[in-house]
């Protein structure tokens, strides 16, 4: 393929990854609803479980890629970026997404603007998230006694995929509330009001393939721009790639925030954050350097991961005050972005002036 030809089909894979994207979400969401009340699993489950590590497979497989078959230095950039960028774009751009949604479907739903917060499924993510990222961000920031222990780093490892084992064993043995909710039909069953699971299973495959080859043409999209706008592998791995591959979850939670599906919208996000929390920082710790410092060389990295910290715990503040909470408010999570994307851009040209550490 010429030089010209291939570079214009990376152009158009930005709006043809976007749609199909799109459309694997819809298959996925009508799915994986399916699969949970056949499954008998609660609707904590369905949106912290299945829903999010499903949807989090995309952004998940970039830093393995990058880390494992690119390799070097650039590679290991790449992956870490792609890690931290996660967590970051979920609890901003996605907080955003949901409280945008309630604002624009407030008609339509039962409790108008105003997001349904389930205290038990918001609490226990949030509190998963907050304590197993600073750990995992800790261990960036560890002192040079403590890395030449290279052995630590694989306790660590451990001790981050026994956290997630132990999250999902808590959700899975809640009791089944999904009986309770009138599902649409499955798309590649219409006729059948009780589909056979394999079916189920079946049409969530195709959507998370969908899933896959959008986000894929989506990133070599962005990947073809970022020459030209003058963009580094590791702020494109931070910032532009999470955008593409974090729309799963983005487009979930949007289409059962416009069917009144609060929890499984917001546990779509929460649970998919404490994933990311978890698994891609283990894999960073074992097979990258892992390491943050000095500070000064670090902004970006490091602001991603205050700002992911500051809205989890905004959440699970109000979470504790009061049981709904109007859409407005998660606004301030885009507001959050916005205040990383300044700081970015003052630390990109060399106005913001921090002293290394």
């Amino acid at each position: 393929m010429p030089e010209d030809a291939a570079q214009l089909f990376h152009y158009i894979g930005l709006p043809l990854g976007l749609v199909v994207i799109l459309l694997s979400c819809e298959l996925f969401t009508n799915g994986i609803e399916w699969v949970g009340k056949q499954l008998r699993l609660s609707e904590g489950a369905v949106g912290s479980v299945l829903a999010a590590v499903g949807t989090a497979l995309p952004e998940t497989m970039i830093p393995i890629v990058a880390i494992f078959f690119k390799g070097g230095a650039a590679g290991h950039e790449v992956g870490i970026g792609a890690i931290l960028g996660a967590p970051f774009m979920l609890s901003t751009l996605a907080f955003g997404m949901v409280g945008l949604s309630a604002i624009a479907y407030a008609r339509r739903r039962q409790t108008g603007h105003r997001v349904v917060l389930r205290r038990p499924v918001i609490l226990r993510d949030m509190r998963y998230f907050l304590l197993v990222y600073v750990v995992a961000v800790a261990w960036a920031l560890r002192p040079e006694a403590v890395a030449r222990h290279d052995y630590l780093k694989w306790v660590l490892a451990v001790v981050l995929c026994a956290a997630y084992y132990r999250y999902v064993s808590v959700y899975l043995r809640r009791p089944s509330d999904m009986h309770e909710i009138e599902l649409r039909p499955l798309y590649l069953s219409p006729r059948a009001t009780h589909p056979p699971l394999w079916m189920s299973v079946s049409q969530v495959s195709v959507a998370l393939g969908g899933i896959l080859l959008g986000a894929g043409l989506f990133v070599d999209g962005i990947e073809a721009l970022a020459p030209v706008v003058g963009i580094g592998p590791g702020v494109l791995a931070l910032v532009i790639a999470p955008i593409a591959t974090e729309l799963p979850e983005k487009f979930n939670s949007v289409l059962w925030m416009r069917r009144g599906r609060d929890t499984l919208a917001l546990g779509n996000i929460t649970g998919a954050m404490v994933f990311q929390s978890c698994i891609p920082p283990a894999i960073g710790i074992c097979f990258t350097k892992w390491r943050f410092l000095p500070v000064v060389e670090h902004v970006p990295s490091l602001a991603a991961v205050v700002v992911a910290l500051l809205s989890g715990a905004m959440l699970m503040f109000w979470t504790w005050r009061r049981e709904r909470l109007s859409g407005y408010a998660f606004l301030g999570a885009l507001l959050l972005y916005l205040g990383f994307v300044l700081v970015l851009i003052a630390w990109w040209r060399g106005a913001l002036s921090l002293p290394s550490g």
